[in-house]
């Protein structure tokens, strides 16, 4: 498995080993001693989720502020830009993003931290987005911030408004979110 820095140290693009030939391929998505090797963590994964969306939906910015969830993400059909923002104060790249592109062809993962709001927009005509958590979906503790807030300033690959749940929609701007320490 290959990892890949982005400018946020603590998020990770992961590139698993894919073996292929004219009848398709084979991937390992997930194996805990190779994950905790190549990136130095070690963290147990308690829930795995499976999202379907159609082109233009856009989820997130996403995060629970008790039972806060790492994340390693990945789509097996279509393609997202996938986001994580860093919502903890006391980081010296609080505020910021990073973004990637996941896709059922470059078969990348992304390690979202806990600490960490998330969102995806969904490229393609259909996305098929699984991700395993490190903690169980508690909706109590589940907050949002806007995808657009001006002060995070997340530049998103569309022209126009995305398709939002209602919850998103009415999302709380960066400067009102709960924060992590």
């Amino acid at each position: 498995m290959n990892v890949i820095e982005t400018a946020i140290p603590d998020v990770l693009i992961l590139e698993p080993r894919v073996f292929g030939d004219e009848r398709g391929f084979f991937l390992e998505s997930y194996n805990h001693k190779v994950f905790t090797d190549v990136t130095g963590l070690d963290v147990n994964f308690v829930q795995d989720n499976h999202s379907r969306s159609v082109k233009n939906v856009l989820r997130g910015l996403h995060y629970q502020i008790q039972h806060p969830q790492g994340k390693l993400v990945r789509v097996v059909k279509g393609s997202v830009y996938d986001v994580a923002v860093d919502i903890r104060k006391s980081s010296p790249t609080f505020g910021k993003w990073v973004g990637v592109e996941l896709t059922e062809n470059n078969h990348r993962q992304f390690w979202v931290p806990v600490g960490f709001a998330h969102g995806f927009l969904v490229l393609s005509d259909c996305a098929d987005f699984l991700y395993k958590t490190t903690e169980y979906y508690s909706p109590e503790y589940e907050r949002s911030i806007r995808w657009n807030d001006t002060d995070i300033g997340i530049e998103w690959p569309i022209a126009n408004i995305p398709c939002l749940s209602e919850k998103d929609k009415v999302a709380c701007s960066f400067a009102e979110a709960e924060y992590f320490e």
